[in-house]
């Protein structure tokens, strides 16, 4: 079942929260500012439920100088290009584009006014008794924070009765144009009880994009092989903090294949809750929360802030459009965008 109501006021627009919840009480609202996941309460072990994901339960949350000085995109849907375009620059058959630089000399997240700053417009519901669905659309124009083309894109969210909740994006342009969409929400399996240094995470790459000294991938691959940031058989976080100053950051590489298929895993022994990464993306940004702000907390005094909460940011290439051969860059009128992610609960 699906409710709505009448979440706040963004700059003269009504913001909307939209809630679904399955027959296994497995809750999620989201709301039309960013078309942003506020909330997913999950069962665990013990009988009862608990939150994973940071956010608030107003909207002031968002709007907070706090929030907006520390600028940690909870839960929001994150475009025209997810992570870092080194100098805000690319070129399309040799016409070079400038883009807003909001992250030193870089931009980051679709710039100052993103997706994730924007109202959305629910243009579908679908309720069912093995699912609930909801759509939401922007529209870019032209130019809009630098990207060439007219674009429209849609995302679905659909909360299945088996725990999973689906992301789907699906996007048009009249011009060719890089796109790369991802959700940006940060997971506690604990409940913010503690730290994430008990979680157990397990990614199934080989290898990751390595960084310049302006934090963009610039086409340098490494391996993970005898390094701590080999997780395919499973590591515990604080194992990780112990050797990475600022934790992880990284962009892990997967298979190029456009399948759905499972690339990551998180579980927290206490509550039993486990979460399973399955996407058709190339690769996952995965960072642990570092530089989130310890002056964030939800109304019910959840407490976030450095190491609270991990996020898998599955998306295209960081800095796609100036790495040669990174898969599914541009997205051209004649062949629409299409990714999914699912977080699957157990």
């Amino acid at each position: 079942m699906i409710k709505e109501k009448l979440f706040g006021v963004f700059e003269d627009y009504k913001v909307r929260q939209y809630e679904m919840e399955n027959k296994n009480g497995m809750n999620v609202k989201i709301m039309t500012l960013g078309a942003t996941i506020t909330s997913i309460k999950v069962p665990n072990k013990n009988g009862t439920f608990t939150e994973v994901a940071c956010g608030f339960d107003q909207l002031e949350g968002y709007l907070s100088e706090e929030y907006k000085a520390n600028a940690p995109y909870f839960g929001c849907t994150v475009g025209r290009f997810a992570s870092r375009i080194k100098d805000g620059k690319f070129q399309i058959e040799g016409k070079e584009y400038t883009l807003v630089t909001n992250d030193g000399p870089n931009h980051l997240h679709g710039g100052t006014v993103g997706f994730d700053k924007q109202i959305w417009e629910c243009v579908n519901q679908v309720s069912s008794d093995v699912a609930d669905s909801i759509t939401f659309q922007r529209k870019s124009e032209h130019m809009e924070e630098g990207f060439p083309g007219n674009v429209t894109v849609q995302v679905t969210f659909t909360l299945s009765f088996e725990n999973a909740l689906e992301i789907a994006y699906h996007a048009t342009t009249d011009q060719k144009t890089p796109l790369s969409f991802t959700n940006h929400t940060y997971f506690n399996l604990s409940g913010f009880k503690e730290t994430i240094e008990k979680h157990t995470a397990r990614i199934n790459a080989d290898r990751y994009l390595k960084s310049d000294e302006t934090n963009v991938p610039v086409g340098d691959i490494e391996g993970v092989e005898n390094s701590v940031l080999d997780f395919k058989n499973g590591r515990a976080l604080g194992e990780v903090f112990q050797e990475l100053e600022t934790g992880c950051e990284h962009y892990f590489l997967f298979d190029e294949e456009s399948s759905l298929r499972e690339v990551a895993s998180f579980n927290h022994e206490e509550t039993g809750v486990t979460l399973e990464i399955h996407t058709t993306e190339p690769g996952m940004l995965f960072y642990t929360g570092y530089f989130t702000s310890d002056a964030l907390k939800r109304e019910s005094g959840d407490q976030f802030g450095r190491y609270k909460a991990f996020c898998c940011e599955t998306h295209r290439y960081p800095n796609g459009p100036n790495i040669e051969g990174a898969p599914r860059v541009f997205t051209t009128p004649d062949a629409p965008y299409e990714s999914t992610t699912i977080f699957q609960f157990n």
